[in-house]
């Protein structure tokens, strides 16, 4: 080594790394000063900050919570009100059924009533009719038989008590012969 540079090198003992004394002392006061001033001005400004906020957090949560909560409380009257609407409708739709067949019950029973009356209707017309035939071929079979027996007996049966009293007896007897034939 050069003699120059060793007599710089004792003379500069000092290292441009640390620094000298008096600066340390003033940094440090000048960061005790700040430290104390952040410490009570700003750190309780901070701490403030963050409890508003995690006060608004945890509020805002519990809104949510209390908002889940009543959704919950309206989701289930929702599920009871479409049970009880879903129970009226079988109930309504159980009713219809019962008075459709009950209707068509009725209806039924009006229509054989109808039925029954009009073929009693019919019956007592055709018995009307029979009876109406009945007289009326007594009539002609007692012309009849009374102009055969007149022409048979060679006398005339014109007198209406016994002509009515020979075709009487002649048609009950015909009654009798044709009513063991006809059960």
């Amino acid at each position: 080594m050069t003699p120059g540079l060793i007599l710089a090198a004792e003379e500069g003992a000092a290292n441009p790394l640390i620094p000298a004394v008096y600066d340390i002392v003033w940094s440090a006061v000048c960061l005790a000063i700040i430290g104390f001033v952040f410490w009570k001005k700003v750190l309780p400004l901070f701490q403030k900050v963050l409890a508003e906020r995690t006060e608004k957090i945890e509020g805002g949560i519990a809104k949510a919570e209390a908002a889940q909560a009543e959704a919950n409380q309206k989701l289930e009257e929702y599920k009871e009100q479409l049970a009880e609407a879903r129970a009226e409708a079988a109930r309504i739709r159980d009713d219809a059924r019962a008075e459709g067949l009950a209707i068509v019950e009725e209806m039924r029973e009006q229509a054989q009533a109808e039925s029954a009356r009009i073929v009693a209707q019919g019956q007592h017309q055709l018995d009307a009719q029979r009876a109406q035939i009945v007289a009326e071929l007594r009539a002609d079979l007692g012309r009849v038989a009374i102009d055969l027996a007149s022409k048979v007996v060679g006398e005339s049966l014109e007198d209406d008590t016994r002509r009515r009293g020979t075709v009487d007896r002649f048609l009950d007897e015909l009654d009798a012969v044709s009513a063991p034939a006809g059960k």
